[in-house]
């Protein structure tokens, strides 16, 4: 199971971003800002999806030393890029938030941020000449870096995001042996200051407000995890059938970004969307597998960021869409339209595929008990 986890991983990403394309290419026809092309936003997809297929197999090949080596390029550059959402004619304003740049395509910075929170992390981590278990070390130093980042993302109004790299963050952190005491004081500082920002940004507040009386804003706030579990309930077991979903038709806001798991669940019904989260597990399995059979401190820690960072993003959406959690806006990860987000999650696969092809060899127990006689193999 071992050697295999990485081909599975690779085979659970195939089927995932064929379900993708395939729903996106169902509901897309209904999207707004189609520019009248009902394959406008496919073929999108499509051309991200070769970029990140050509940079995944570029990360994949270099040595992963490399790009923890210079960590801090790849964090400049996204600190750079979020900067530039707030630059005339370079950023963009939609639905009240500072995301996007446009530089022939467009581009969320915060996606890099990922990376690059990812890399810094697992450099950090893994040097030697430094204690994990003193306060500034383990906590102080780390996250006051990492907090240049998250303050930008902040102020573009994404919260989302802040909290998914706080969150692989904290796990990262766990991971390399970081004091308890001091990540309980980050995970309750994190969750003090979201609560408060949610209860204090209008559009933020009337999210928390329809997640906790759903029935009372379904016209209004809710209207999107409404909708959203009308497709569910429509869908049934079996599904109403490929392209037959009604919820698309302008119903359900955002059925091809954010919201394209619900329609998986009306038109393929429950079976998909139960495999669709078996594959998110398979995956978050898989990456596991090649996190502690990594060949260093580093490569465990930059293997366990990666797959926590694609699983706990999907964790989100299928809690956004089923009403399980607060409103988002979080795309699901190599389903949902988003170039920016396939493009890094694209990224993060070639650097775990990058780790398995370094990663400690596996003896077989034949071999274990010709090389040690006196050991007896276990069964």
């Amino acid at each position: 199971m071992q050697r295999n986890a990485i081909y599975v991983l690779l085979l659970m990403v195939a089927g995932l971003v064929a379900l993708g394309l395939v729903m996106l290419f169902s509901t897309s026809a209904f999207a707004q800002d189609s520019h009248g092309d009902i394959y406008y936003f496919v073929k999108r997809q499509a051309l991200w999806l070769g970029i990140g297929l050509m940079i995944g197999i570029v990360i994949a090949m270099i040595d992963y030393h490399f790009w923890m080596k210079y960590w801090w390029v790849v964090f400049a550059l996204a600190v750079v890029l979020l900067v530039c959402c707030f630059v005339p004619h370079i950023g963009m304003r939609i639905n009240g938030s500072h995301r996007w740049i446009k530089l022939g395509l467009v581009f969320q910075p915060s996606e890099l941020a990922k990376i690059a929170s990812i890399l810094f992390l697992s450099w950090w981590y893994s040097r030697t000449d430094i204690s994990f278990h003193t306060f500034k070390d383990g906590l102080l130093i780390p996250m006051g870096v990492l907090c240049v980042l998250m303050g930008l993302i902040v102020i573009e109004v994404d919260m989302g995001n802040t909290a998914l790299i706080g969150g692989t963050a904290l796990a990262m952190m766990i991971a390399a042996g970081a004091a308890l005491r001091w990540l309980m004081l980050m995970l309750l500082t994190g969750l003090g200051g979201i609560a408060f920002l949610a209860f204090h940004i209008s559009e933020r507040h009337g999210r928390m407000l329809a997640f906790l009386n759903p029935e009372q804003y379904k016209l209004g706030e809710g209207l999107q995890q409404w909708q959203a579990l009308i497709a569910f309930g429509s869908g049934g077991f079996d599904g109403v059938g490929l392209g037959e979903g009604r919820q698309k038709m302008l119903y359900l806001p955002y059925a091809h970004t954010d919201f394209i798991f619900p329609m998986v669940g009306e038109e393929l019904g429950l079976r998909f969307t139960l495999l669709t989260v078996g594959a998110y597990l398979v995956i978050c399995l898989c990456g596991a597998l090649v996190a502690v059979n990594a060949k260093d401190r580093s490569g465990m820690l930059m293997a366990f960021g990666a797959v926590i960072m694609i699983t706990l993003q999907a964790a989100v959406n299928i809690g956004v869409t089923t009403s399980l959690l607060p409103n988002k806006g979080m795309p699901l990860p190599f389903i949902s339209y988003g170039g920016s987000n396939l493009f890094i999650c694209m990224s993060l696969i070639g650097l775990l595929v990058n780790i398995h092809r370094q990663g400690k060899p596996i003896v077989p127990r034949f071999a274990v008990t010709l090389l040690n006689p006196h050991i007896e193999p276990r069964v």
